[in-house]
Formats: C-alpha cells, structure tokens, sequence
C-alpha cells in the first residue's frame, strides 16, 4: 500500500512535470529520465532510472523524489508483449 506521504510526493511531482518542465524536456532530453523532488523542485536527469535517483538522493539524501521517462506513459515497463 502506498503511504499518504509517498501519494503527495507523486502529485506534486507530477504537477511540476507537467507544468514546468514537460514542454523543455521532451525537445532536449527524450527517452532520458528525470527525478523531481517536489518540496525544491528541482529535478535531476540521466540516461537511466537508478542514476537519476543517485542523483536526487545525493542531493536530498532525506527526501524521496518521483521519477518519470521523459515523453514516455511510464518510467520503466515489466511485462510481456501486448496483443
């Protein structure tokens, strides 16, 4: 179960994605991914989900971040083909 804490962080980072970010990173880094810290709001991108935690983590190693593909419906895909 996700905590309440855990669900603010993600619509928080969400909102920030879609508001400020969005437009400038789908032109200049596509398919990269982005770590948003919501309460800064200062995100961090890199060519893979775990480098872009390290980085949000080495920043606000106190803090959780939310993480995206940029221009993507999902950060990373478990599963099989679909029909």
């Amino acid at each position: 179960m996700i905590s309440e804490h855990s669900k603010r962080v993600a619509e928080k980072a969400k909102w920030i994605y879609e508001e400020r970010l969005r437009s400038d990173l789908e032109v200049k880094h596509p398919n990269q991914f982005v770590a948003i810290e919501p309460d800064s709001g200062e995100h961090f991108i890199a060519d893979s989900f775990s480098k872009a935690v390290a980085k949000a983590r080495s920043a606000y190693p106190d803090r959780i971040s939310f993480v995206f593909r940029v221009g993507q419906e999902a950060a990373i895909h478990i599963g099989g083909l679909a029909n």
